[in-house]
């Protein structure tokens, strides 16, 4: 079992390492795979041995009701549950083969090649729509030949790039609820990542807002890997290529009841369960 302190304390000494890290490595569309993941909060489990391949070039659901342990699985992929006094996790979680809590992988590499939108927009309010496009280079020192194509690159592949273009000195906090999750997704974007997970990035949007991100993760899946939660199933049935279904049931830890393509998920599960809840009776 490893607790905050001993992945912070193994991060520090390899700070200065020379040995390769997902830093170094080209940057593809990736793989995940997680095994054997259990999680704590202050000793309690909350999450007992998931396993879960993340296929490249898909986007996979994780679906389930709340408190089962999906948005804590989403932030073990990236290295965030860390972060949390009081958390503990074990099992492994490997990008393209590397395991991602290894010491010699630091947690701000593994968090540039496995990007984060939060299900709240969280665009800084004191920087330009530019600047907020620009930070995740700026923060983990990376440079590039062209700021402006990059700009309009991480833009366009977010679908804000037309509603944008001539007010990229205006501040992003104040663009709409909507536009602000696109802008957190183009920042995302810009440091070129293998993997973007979502966390209900939906749910606080109209359904306009709500379509124009789906649209965007459509476009995306062929150049970065997406794990998305959602408790929306027709969005689940809409975006994604594969689905987990999570479940905590009587006070036991959450867990994964079933894998599989989105279509069999929705149409022909093996647990009746799956099918209840993907149909509404529950959850």
């Amino acid at each position: 079992m490893m607790t905050t302190s001993d992945v912070t304390t193994d991060a520090r000494k390899v700070a200065s390492s020379s040995a390769a890290n997902l830093g170094e490595q080209p940057i593809t569309a990736g793989e995940l795979n997680a095994t054997g993941v259990c999680a704590w909060f202050s000793g309690r489990l909350v999450l007992e041995d998931v396993d879960l391949f993340m296929e490249r070039h898909a986007v996979t659901a994780l679906i389930g009701p709340s408190g089962c342990g999906k948005s804590t699985f989403l932030r073990i992929l990236n290295r965030m549950h860390e972060t949390i006094n009081g958390a503990q996790l074990a099992g492994t979680v490997e990008l393209n083969g590397e395991d991602i809590y290894s010491p010699n992988q630091r947690a701000t590499w593994v968090r540039r090649h496995i990007g984060m939108v939060f299900q709240r927009p969280n665009p800084f309010p004191a920087m330009s729509i530019e600047q907020n496009v620009l930070a995740g280079l700026r923060f983990n020192r990376i440079k590039t030949s062209s700021k402006a194509d990059l700009v309009e690159e991480a833009l366009t592949k977010a679908g804000l790039w037309t509603e944008v273009k001539d007010r990229l000195s205006n501040m992003g906090g104040a663009l709409s609820g909507g536009q602000q999750q696109r802008l957190c997704i183009a920042r995302a974007l810009a440091v070129r990542p293998s993997v973007l997970l979502m966390d209900e990035p939906c749910s606080a949007l109209d359904p306009a807002s709500t379509l124009r991100i789906e649209e965007t993760i459509a476009d995306i899946k062929e150049e970065v890997t997406v794990v998305i939660v959602t408790h929306n199933m027709q969005q689940a049935n809409r975006v994604s290529d594969n689905c987990a279904f999570f479940l905590s049931e009587n006070g036991k830890p959450g867990h994964i009841v079933e894998v599989g393509s989105t279509v069999k998920m929705f149409s022909a599960p093996n647990d009746p369960r799956t099918l209840d809840y993907v149909n509404g009776r529950f959850g």
